[in-house]
């Protein structure tokens, strides 16, 4: 059994199997932060299914499930493999009006096992909750993903919460997702503009060293 067997659980979407022979790779000496950049890619793969409608969101959220298991299982070999303090905190979410979360719960996961601490706010979230949620987490980042052109101001809108409250210096600003660009985000004033889901970790390391 192999890596490549466990990326095919993972997006067939069986959740057991997956588990069974993660924890079982694992224990044979597997590497599990290869493992890890096996399965971002194995659910990019599954996004761009989604994308061009091979599959649809059944399939799309019992993947999802499937992974979250494994990420369980490798947690505490995470830990091991590269130490995790904690790098950051991270409010994290899918913009009002935007229902699409795949690429949201892909950086998230990656995020995560680079030693961030993320809540996830879901889907569909307003502004000012990603506000409320930033101030309540003392969070170092909140991290908004549109999907769609019609929701991108909700993005903006975030930033002038946080201008009208005057904590915009409190929170680097970080936005993403399909429509979103790097113009855009020199428009709204956002700090930091992650074009996919891999460099956001390294990007956002980046910019809290070059703040502090």
């Amino acid at each position: 059994m192999s890596l490549e067997q466990l990326s095919k659980f993972v997006e067939d979407g069986e959740s057991d199997s997956a588990r069974e022979l993660a924890e079982t790779l694992l224990v044979n000496g597997a590497n599990p932060i290869e493992m890890i950049e096996m399965l971002t890619r194995t659910m990019a793969h599954v996004g761009e299914l989604f994308a061009k409608l091979d599959i649809f969101l059944p399939e799309i959220m019992m993947a999802g499930d499937a992974l979250g298991g494994v990420v369980k299982v490798l947690g505490p070999y995470l830990e091991k493999a590269g130490g995790r303090q904690c790098k950051g905190k991270v409010v994290i979410g899918v913009v009002k009006g935007d229902l699409h979360e795949i690429g949201k719960n892909i950086v998230k996961l990656l995020l995560e096992t680079s030693g961030f601490v993320v809540k996830d706010l879901g889907y569909d979230v307003d502004p000012l909750t990603f506000v409320k949620e930033a101030e309540t987490m003392g969070a170092d980042f909140i991290a908004s993903s549109s999907l769609m052109t019609t929701t991108m101001p909700r993005q903006k809108e975030i930033i002038e919460i946080l201008k009208d409250k005057g904590i915009r210096d409190k929170f680097k600003v970080v936005i993403g997702g399909a429509p979103t660009s790097q113009l855009w985000a020199d428009k709204i004033g956002a700090d930091l503009y992650c074009y996919d889901a891999k460099s956001a970790p390294e990007r956002m390391v980046s910019i809290l060293e070059t703040s502090h």
